[in-house]
Protein backbone atom coordinates (compact mmCIF):
# COMPACT_ATOMS: atom_id res chain seq x y z
CA UNK A 1 0.00 0.00 0.00
CA UNK A 2 3.14 2.16 0.65
CA UNK A 3 5.37 0.84 -1.90
CA UNK A 4 3.17 0.66 -5.45
CA UNK A 5 1.65 3.76 -5.17
CA UNK A 6 4.50 6.24 -3.53
CA UNK A 7 6.54 4.57 -6.52
CA UNK A 8 4.01 5.40 -9.29
CA UNK A 9 3.49 8.98 -7.96
CA UNK A 10 7.48 9.54 -8.13
CA UNK A 11 7.41 7.72 -11.76
CA UNK A 12 4.21 10.46 -13.03
CA UNK A 13 5.74 14.24 -11.31
CA UNK A 14 9.45 13.86 -11.17
CA UNK A 15 11.01 11.08 -12.97
CA UNK A 16 12.51 12.55 -16.47
CA UNK A 17 12.31 10.05 -19.25
CA UNK A 18 14.06 10.92 -22.71
CA UNK A 19 12.42 10.82 -26.18
CA UNK A 20 14.43 11.24 -29.40
CA UNK A 21 16.99 12.93 -27.42
CA UNK A 22 14.28 15.55 -25.41
CA UNK A 23 13.82 15.54 -21.92
CA UNK A 24 10.54 15.42 -20.90
CA UNK A 25 7.84 13.43 -18.09
CA UNK A 26 5.10 10.88 -17.92
CA UNK A 27 2.50 13.47 -16.63
CA UNK A 28 3.56 15.55 -19.55
CA UNK A 29 3.82 13.04 -22.02
CA UNK A 30 0.16 12.04 -20.67
CA UNK A 31 -1.14 15.29 -20.87
CA UNK A 32 0.24 15.83 -24.88
CA UNK A 33 -1.13 12.49 -25.88
CA UNK A 34 -5.03 13.53 -24.31
CA UNK A 35 -4.31 16.71 -26.37
CA UNK A 36 -3.45 14.92 -29.35
CA UNK A 37 -6.70 12.24 -28.80
CA UNK A 38 -8.81 15.18 -28.56
CA UNK A 39 -7.33 17.01 -31.70
CA UNK A 40 -9.90 20.03 -32.96
CA UNK A 41 -12.39 18.94 -30.34
CA UNK A 42 -10.34 20.30 -27.63
CA UNK A 43 -10.80 24.45 -27.79
CA UNK A 44 -14.45 24.02 -27.64
CA UNK A 45 -14.15 21.84 -25.22
CA UNK A 46 -12.10 24.36 -23.19
CA UNK A 47 -14.82 26.84 -23.64
CA UNK A 48 -17.38 24.47 -22.86
CA UNK A 49 -16.06 24.13 -19.55
CA UNK A 50 -15.52 27.65 -18.35
CA UNK A 51 -19.35 28.67 -19.65
CA UNK A 52 -20.47 25.49 -17.27
CA UNK A 53 -18.33 26.83 -14.40
CA UNK A 54 -19.66 30.44 -14.76
CA UNK A 55 -23.09 29.16 -15.10
CA UNK A 56 -23.02 26.87 -12.66
CA UNK A 57 -21.89 29.19 -10.39
CA UNK A 58 -24.26 32.05 -10.67
CA UNK A 59 -26.82 28.92 -10.17
CA UNK A 60 -25.03 27.57 -6.88
CA UNK A 61 -23.97 30.91 -5.81
CA UNK A 62 -27.37 33.18 -6.59
CA UNK A 63 -30.23 30.71 -6.99
CA UNK A 64 -28.50 28.24 -4.04
CA UNK A 65 -30.79 25.26 -5.24
CA UNK A 66 -31.23 22.33 -2.61
CA UNK A 67 -29.11 19.70 -4.75
CA UNK A 68 -25.96 22.32 -4.77
CA UNK A 69 -26.77 22.79 -1.03
CA UNK A 70 -26.92 19.29 -0.08
CA UNK A 71 -23.41 18.14 -1.83
CA UNK A 72 -20.34 19.14 -0.16
CA UNK A 73 -18.63 18.20 -3.54
CA UNK A 74 -21.20 20.60 -5.63
CA UNK A 75 -21.00 23.71 -2.95
CA UNK A 76 -17.55 23.51 -3.16
CA UNK A 77 -17.53 23.61 -6.83
CA UNK A 78 -19.56 26.28 -7.28
CA UNK A 79 -20.39 28.46 -4.70
CA UNK A 80 -18.17 31.68 -4.85
CA UNK A 81 -17.49 34.81 -3.52
CA UNK A 82 -18.67 38.18 -5.69
CA UNK A 83 -15.33 38.16 -6.95
CA UNK A 84 -14.92 34.85 -8.09
CA UNK A 85 -17.91 34.84 -9.73
CA UNK A 86 -17.08 37.98 -11.44
CA UNK A 87 -13.86 36.25 -12.76
CA UNK A 88 -15.63 32.87 -13.85
CA UNK A 89 -17.97 34.99 -15.98
CA UNK A 90 -15.31 37.08 -17.56
CA UNK A 91 -13.13 33.90 -17.58
CA UNK A 92 -16.50 32.62 -19.93
CA UNK A 93 -16.94 35.47 -21.62
CA UNK A 94 -13.36 35.92 -22.82
CA UNK A 95 -13.30 32.42 -24.00
CA UNK A 96 -16.36 32.23 -26.00
CA UNK A 97 -14.73 35.87 -27.54
CA UNK A 98 -11.72 34.38 -28.33
CA UNK A 99 -12.78 30.89 -29.91
CA UNK A 100 -15.25 33.02 -32.07
CA UNK A 101 -13.22 36.21 -32.43
CA UNK A 102 -15.94 38.06 -31.13
CA UNK A 103 -16.26 42.14 -30.09
CA UNK A 104 -13.38 44.00 -29.41
CA UNK A 105 -10.52 42.50 -31.12
CA UNK A 106 -7.66 43.69 -28.44
CA UNK A 107 -9.36 40.84 -25.80
CA UNK A 108 -9.21 38.10 -28.32
CA UNK A 109 -6.42 38.80 -30.62
CA UNK A 110 -3.15 36.27 -30.86
CA UNK A 111 -1.20 38.29 -28.14
CA UNK A 112 -3.92 38.68 -25.47
CA UNK A 113 -6.84 36.47 -25.10
CA UNK A 114 -6.10 34.63 -28.23
CA UNK A 115 -2.86 33.57 -26.70
CA UNK A 116 -4.29 32.24 -22.92
CA UNK A 117 -6.72 30.56 -24.93
CA UNK A 118 -5.59 28.98 -28.30
CA UNK A 119 -1.68 28.47 -26.49
CA UNK A 120 -2.49 27.79 -22.71
CA UNK A 121 -6.06 26.73 -21.32
CA UNK A 122 -5.49 23.35 -23.28
CA UNK A 123 -2.28 22.30 -22.10
CA UNK A 124 -3.71 23.61 -18.64
CA UNK A 125 -7.25 21.94 -19.08
CA UNK A 126 -5.23 17.89 -19.41
CA UNK A 127 -2.64 18.89 -16.59
CA UNK A 128 -4.77 19.91 -14.43
CA UNK A 129 -7.12 16.99 -14.64
CA UNK A 130 -4.54 14.20 -14.90
CA UNK A 131 -2.52 16.02 -12.25
CA UNK A 132 -5.39 16.46 -9.72
CA UNK A 133 -6.29 12.71 -10.52
CA UNK A 134 -2.95 11.23 -9.66
CA UNK A 135 -1.93 13.58 -6.68
CA UNK A 136 -3.40 11.41 -4.02
CA UNK A 137 0.01 8.79 -5.13
CA UNK A 138 2.43 11.66 -3.68
CA UNK A 139 -0.43 12.97 -0.73
CA UNK A 140 -2.38 10.06 0.72
CA UNK A 141 0.49 6.58 0.67
CA UNK A 142 3.15 7.96 2.89
CA UNK A 143 5.78 9.10 0.14
CA UNK A 144 5.97 12.59 1.73
CA UNK A 145 6.46 11.12 5.14
CA UNK A 146 9.43 9.20 4.02
CA UNK A 147 10.94 11.77 2.39
CA UNK A 148 9.94 14.51 4.72
CA UNK A 149 11.67 12.89 7.10
CA UNK A 150 14.91 12.46 5.21
CA UNK A 151 15.19 15.74 3.74
CA UNK A 152 14.43 17.48 7.01
CA UNK A 153 17.87 18.14 8.11
CA UNK A 154 18.29 19.90 4.52
CA UNK A 155 15.13 22.01 4.00
CA UNK A 156 14.79 23.15 7.59
CA UNK A 157 17.91 24.82 8.20
CA UNK A 158 18.52 26.24 4.86
CA UNK A 159 14.58 26.96 3.94
CA UNK A 160 13.07 27.16 7.01
CA UNK A 161 10.82 24.73 5.28
CA UNK A 162 9.46 20.63 6.05
CA UNK A 163 11.18 18.24 4.40
CA UNK A 164 7.85 17.50 2.86
CA UNK A 165 8.50 20.64 0.52
CA UNK A 166 10.98 19.06 -1.17
CA UNK A 167 8.83 17.46 -3.55
CA UNK A 168 6.89 20.24 -4.08
CA UNK A 169 9.97 22.05 -5.07
CA UNK A 170 10.83 19.06 -7.27
CA UNK A 171 7.64 18.86 -8.82
CA UNK A 172 7.46 22.17 -9.58
CA UNK A 173 11.33 23.03 -11.02
CA UNK A 174 11.30 19.13 -13.25
CA UNK A 175 7.67 18.81 -13.70
CA UNK A 176 4.94 22.04 -13.90
CA UNK A 177 5.02 25.36 -11.85
CA UNK A 178 0.90 25.20 -11.58
CA UNK A 179 0.68 20.95 -10.31
CA UNK A 180 3.35 22.77 -7.69
CA UNK A 181 0.98 25.00 -6.75
CA UNK A 182 -1.79 22.60 -6.64
CA UNK A 183 0.09 20.47 -4.21
CA UNK A 184 1.00 23.34 -2.19
CA UNK A 185 -2.59 24.21 -1.69
CA UNK A 186 -3.69 20.68 -1.25
CA UNK A 187 -0.69 20.64 2.12
CA UNK A 188 -1.90 23.91 3.54
CA UNK A 189 -5.82 22.42 3.44
CA UNK A 190 -4.52 19.47 5.30
CA UNK A 191 -2.91 20.84 7.40
CA UNK A 192 0.36 19.72 6.32
CA UNK A 193 1.95 23.33 5.78
CA UNK A 194 1.60 26.40 8.22
CA UNK A 195 0.11 29.77 6.70
CA UNK A 196 4.02 31.22 6.26
CA UNK A 197 5.77 27.97 4.86
CA UNK A 198 2.82 27.38 2.23
CA UNK A 199 3.36 30.85 0.99
CA UNK A 200 7.01 30.52 0.62
CA UNK A 201 6.80 27.21 -0.66
CA UNK A 202 4.46 28.70 -3.38
CA UNK A 203 6.36 31.83 -4.34
CA UNK A 204 9.29 30.50 -4.11
CA UNK A 205 9.57 27.30 -5.76
CA UNK A 206 6.65 27.19 -7.92
CA UNK A 207 8.89 27.74 -10.65
CA UNK A 208 8.17 26.40 -14.64
CA UNK A 209 9.76 23.27 -15.35
CA UNK A 210 12.88 22.63 -17.03
CA UNK A 211 11.36 21.78 -20.74
CA UNK A 212 9.32 25.14 -20.54
CA UNK A 213 13.00 26.74 -19.47
CA UNK A 214 13.83 25.43 -22.72
CA UNK A 215 11.17 26.74 -24.69
CA UNK A 216 11.96 30.27 -23.58
CA UNK A 217 15.72 29.65 -24.03
CA UNK A 218 15.21 28.69 -27.86
CA UNK A 219 12.68 31.55 -28.16
CA UNK A 220 16.26 33.66 -27.72
CA UNK A 221 18.01 31.67 -29.82
CA UNK A 222 20.29 30.45 -26.89
CA UNK A 223 19.41 26.79 -26.24
CA UNK A 224 23.28 25.79 -26.98
CA UNK A 225 23.51 27.91 -23.52
CA UNK A 226 21.04 25.73 -21.61
CA UNK A 227 23.17 24.37 -18.90
CA UNK A 228 24.47 27.64 -17.74
CA UNK A 229 21.08 29.19 -18.28
CA UNK A 230 18.99 26.59 -16.12
CA UNK A 231 22.73 26.51 -13.66
CA UNK A 232 21.11 30.29 -13.32
CA UNK A 233 17.95 29.74 -12.37
CA UNK A 234 18.36 27.07 -9.72
CA UNK A 235 21.61 29.30 -8.15
CA UNK A 236 19.55 32.57 -8.07
CA UNK A 237 16.24 30.88 -7.07
CA UNK A 238 17.55 29.56 -4.06
CA UNK A 239 18.97 32.73 -3.04
CA UNK A 240 15.66 34.36 -3.60
CA UNK A 241 13.97 31.53 -1.05
CA UNK A 242 16.66 32.00 1.15
CA UNK A 243 16.31 36.32 1.39
CA UNK A 244 12.85 36.89 0.40
CA UNK A 245 11.08 34.74 3.39
CA UNK A 246 12.95 36.75 5.92
CA UNK A 247 11.29 40.12 4.89
CA UNK A 248 7.82 41.06 4.13
CA UNK A 249 5.09 40.00 3.10
CA UNK A 250 6.28 36.89 3.15
CA UNK A 251 7.84 37.31 6.70
CA UNK A 252 4.87 38.41 8.08
CA UNK A 253 3.03 34.88 7.37
CA UNK A 254 2.04 33.25 10.80
CA UNK A 255 3.24 30.18 11.62
CA UNK A 256 0.27 28.60 12.21
CA UNK A 257 -1.95 26.06 10.54
CA UNK A 258 -5.33 26.64 8.38
CA UNK A 259 -6.94 25.92 11.04
CA UNK A 260 -5.26 28.55 13.88
CA UNK A 261 -3.46 25.56 15.46
CA UNK A 262 0.62 26.24 15.95
CA UNK A 263 2.99 23.92 14.36
CA UNK A 264 4.71 21.46 16.46
CA UNK A 265 8.15 22.44 16.61
CA UNK A 266 8.57 18.48 17.85
CA UNK A 267 7.08 16.98 14.51
CA UNK A 268 10.19 16.55 12.79
CA UNK A 269 12.36 14.96 15.52
CA UNK A 270 13.63 11.66 15.31
CA UNK A 271 13.21 9.53 18.13
CA UNK A 272 15.81 7.81 19.97
CA UNK A 273 17.03 4.44 18.71
CA UNK A 274 15.68 5.57 14.66
CA UNK A 275 17.59 6.91 11.65
CA UNK A 276 15.87 8.80 9.79
CA UNK A 277 15.56 6.09 7.43
CA UNK A 278 13.80 4.03 9.47
CA UNK A 279 11.48 6.58 11.32
CA UNK A 280 10.42 8.07 7.82
CA UNK A 281 9.63 4.19 6.60
CA UNK A 282 7.52 4.12 10.20
CA UNK A 283 5.68 7.10 9.41
CA UNK A 284 5.04 6.38 5.57
CA UNK A 285 3.71 2.96 6.36
CA UNK A 286 1.52 4.33 9.14
CA UNK A 287 0.31 6.86 7.03
CA UNK A 288 -0.75 3.63 4.16
CA UNK A 289 -2.60 2.12 6.93
CA UNK A 290 -4.98 5.02 6.86
CA UNK A 291 -5.91 4.27 3.38
CA UNK A 292 -9.14 1.65 3.59
CA UNK A 293 -10.56 2.71 0.92
CA UNK A 294 -9.31 2.97 -2.70
CA UNK A 295 -12.77 4.37 -4.04
CA UNK A 296 -11.78 7.16 -1.64
CA UNK A 297 -8.46 7.84 -2.70
CA UNK A 298 -9.82 8.06 -6.31
CA UNK A 299 -13.09 10.47 -4.95
CA UNK A 300 -10.62 12.65 -3.55
CA UNK A 301 -8.60 12.84 -6.72
CA UNK A 302 -11.99 13.83 -8.83
CA UNK A 303 -12.41 16.50 -6.45
CA UNK A 304 -8.81 17.84 -7.07
CA UNK A 305 -9.37 17.51 -10.69
CA UNK A 306 -12.76 19.03 -10.90
CA UNK A 307 -11.83 22.06 -8.11
CA UNK A 308 -8.84 23.07 -10.75
CA UNK A 309 -10.70 22.88 -14.09
CA UNK A 310 -14.01 24.60 -12.74
CA UNK A 311 -12.08 27.09 -10.64
CA UNK A 312 -8.68 27.88 -11.80
CA UNK A 313 -9.43 27.86 -15.64
CA UNK A 314 -11.51 30.31 -15.49
CA UNK A 315 -9.33 32.54 -13.11
CA UNK A 316 -6.38 31.81 -15.94
CA UNK A 317 -8.47 33.21 -18.86
CA UNK A 318 -9.66 35.83 -17.15
CA UNK A 319 -6.70 37.25 -15.23
CA UNK A 320 -4.57 36.44 -17.89
CA UNK A 321 -6.13 38.11 -20.80
CA UNK A 322 -6.84 41.22 -18.65
CA UNK A 323 -2.67 41.33 -17.87
CA UNK A 324 -1.82 40.68 -21.68
CA UNK A 325 -4.10 43.21 -22.80
CA UNK A 326 -2.60 46.02 -19.74
CA UNK A 327 0.77 44.98 -21.21
CA UNK A 328 -0.59 45.62 -25.11
CA UNK A 329 -2.20 48.66 -24.84
CA UNK A 330 -0.85 50.83 -22.24
CA UNK A 331 2.96 51.58 -21.58
CA UNK A 332 2.32 50.54 -17.98
CA UNK A 333 5.51 47.97 -18.13
CA UNK A 334 7.47 50.19 -20.18
CA UNK A 335 7.20 52.92 -17.29
CA UNK A 336 7.44 50.67 -14.28
CA UNK A 337 10.48 49.07 -16.42
CA UNK A 338 12.20 52.64 -16.55
CA UNK A 339 13.61 53.05 -12.88
CA UNK A 340 15.62 49.68 -14.06
CA UNK A 341 17.69 51.32 -16.32
CA UNK A 342 20.10 53.10 -13.86
CA UNK A 343 20.75 49.50 -12.03
CA UNK A 344 21.37 47.44 -15.11
CA UNK A 345 23.45 50.51 -16.63
CA UNK A 346 25.82 50.07 -13.13
CA UNK A 347 25.97 46.11 -14.17
CA UNK A 348 26.90 47.11 -17.40
CA UNK A 349 24.42 45.23 -19.30
CA UNK A 350 24.08 46.21 -22.81
CA UNK A 351 21.06 47.57 -24.13
CA UNK A 352 19.68 48.41 -20.69
CA UNK A 353 16.85 50.52 -22.09
CA UNK A 354 15.24 47.98 -24.51
CA UNK A 355 16.29 45.29 -21.62
CA UNK A 356 14.12 47.50 -18.97
CA UNK A 357 11.07 47.26 -21.06
CA UNK A 358 10.89 42.99 -21.08
CA UNK A 359 11.75 43.28 -17.14
CA UNK A 360 8.36 43.75 -15.51
CA UNK A 361 6.14 42.53 -18.24
CA UNK A 362 6.26 39.42 -17.24
CA UNK A 363 3.76 39.92 -14.53
CA UNK A 364 1.33 39.16 -17.16
CA UNK A 365 2.94 36.17 -18.86
CA UNK A 366 6.36 35.09 -18.73
CA UNK A 367 6.68 34.23 -22.17
CA UNK A 368 6.16 38.10 -23.09
CA UNK A 369 9.45 38.67 -22.06
CA UNK A 370 11.34 36.41 -24.17
CA UNK A 371 9.36 37.36 -27.10
CA UNK A 372 10.49 40.90 -26.40
CA UNK A 373 14.28 40.27 -26.25
CA UNK A 374 14.65 38.82 -29.65
CA UNK A 375 14.80 42.15 -31.01
CA UNK A 376 17.63 42.72 -28.64
CA UNK A 377 21.32 42.24 -30.82
CA UNK A 378 23.32 41.17 -27.38
CA UNK A 379 23.17 37.98 -26.42
CA UNK A 380 24.19 38.11 -23.06
CA UNK A 381 21.36 40.27 -22.37
CA UNK A 382 18.94 37.93 -24.24
CA UNK A 383 20.43 35.38 -21.70
CA UNK A 384 19.50 37.65 -18.87
CA UNK A 385 15.71 38.46 -19.36
CA UNK A 386 15.53 34.90 -20.62
CA UNK A 387 16.70 33.45 -17.17
CA UNK A 388 15.07 36.25 -15.18
CA UNK A 389 11.12 35.80 -16.82
CA UNK A 390 11.56 32.45 -15.27
CA UNK A 391 12.79 33.26 -11.90
CA UNK A 392 10.06 36.21 -11.59
CA UNK A 393 7.97 33.05 -11.03
CA UNK A 394 4.73 34.86 -10.36
CA UNK A 395 3.00 35.44 -13.76
CA UNK A 396 -0.88 36.23 -13.83
CA UNK A 397 -1.75 34.05 -17.14
CA UNK A 398 -0.62 31.03 -15.23
CA UNK A 399 0.89 30.69 -11.64
CA UNK A 400 -0.32 34.13 -10.77
CA UNK A 401 -4.14 33.11 -11.45
CA UNK A 402 -3.66 29.56 -9.89
CA UNK A 403 -2.21 31.16 -6.38
CA UNK A 404 -5.05 33.16 -6.20
CA UNK A 405 -7.98 31.39 -7.14
CA UNK A 406 -6.75 28.37 -4.22
CA UNK A 407 -7.35 29.01 -0.40
CA UNK A 408 -3.81 30.01 -0.16
CA UNK A 409 -3.52 32.99 2.43
CA UNK A 410 -2.00 35.81 -0.54
CA UNK A 411 -3.42 38.76 -2.52
CA UNK A 412 -2.66 40.07 -5.34
CA UNK A 413 -0.72 43.30 -3.89
CA UNK A 414 1.68 40.62 -1.81
CA UNK A 415 1.91 38.86 -5.29
CA UNK A 416 2.78 41.98 -6.90
CA UNK A 417 5.31 42.97 -4.45
CA UNK A 418 6.98 39.60 -4.24
CA UNK A 419 7.47 39.82 -8.13
CA UNK A 420 9.37 42.99 -7.89
CA UNK A 421 11.35 41.30 -4.98
CA UNK A 422 12.30 38.47 -6.99
CA UNK A 423 13.51 40.67 -9.68
CA UNK A 424 15.77 43.01 -7.48
CA UNK A 425 17.15 39.51 -5.83
CA UNK A 426 17.41 37.31 -8.51
CA UNK A 427 18.49 39.74 -11.31
CA UNK A 428 22.18 40.72 -9.96
CA UNK A 429 23.10 36.44 -9.78
CA UNK A 430 21.65 35.91 -13.72
CA UNK A 431 23.81 38.90 -14.76
CA UNK A 432 26.48 37.61 -12.69
CA UNK A 433 26.99 34.01 -14.15
CA UNK A 434 25.96 35.97 -17.77
CA UNK A 435 28.87 37.89 -17.30
CA UNK A 436 31.14 34.33 -16.76
CA UNK A 437 29.47 32.93 -19.55
CA UNK A 438 30.03 35.75 -22.11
Amino acid sequence: MFLIPSLLGLVFFIVPIFIDGSMTFPLALMAKGFKAVLGENILPLVSSVLCFSAVMSLIGTVVKPRFIEKSDLLNGLFHASPTWLLIRVLGAAFAVMAQNKLGAEIVWNANTGGLVFNDLLPSLLVTFFLAGLLLPLLLSFGLLELLGTLLSKIMRPVFRLPGRAAIDCLSSWLGDGTVGVMLTSNQYENKQYTEREATVVATMFSIVGISFSLVVLTQVGLQDKFVPFYLAICLSGAIAAIVLQRIPPLSRKKDLYIDGTARNKDDELIPEGHSALSYGYELALARAAKVTSLTDVARQGLRNALDMVFGVLPAVMAIGTVGLVVAETTPLFSILGAPFVPLLELMQLPEAAQASEALLVGFADMYVPSILATSINSEMTRFVIAALSVTQLIFMSETGAVILSSKLPLNLFELVVIFVLRTLVTLPVIVLVANLVF
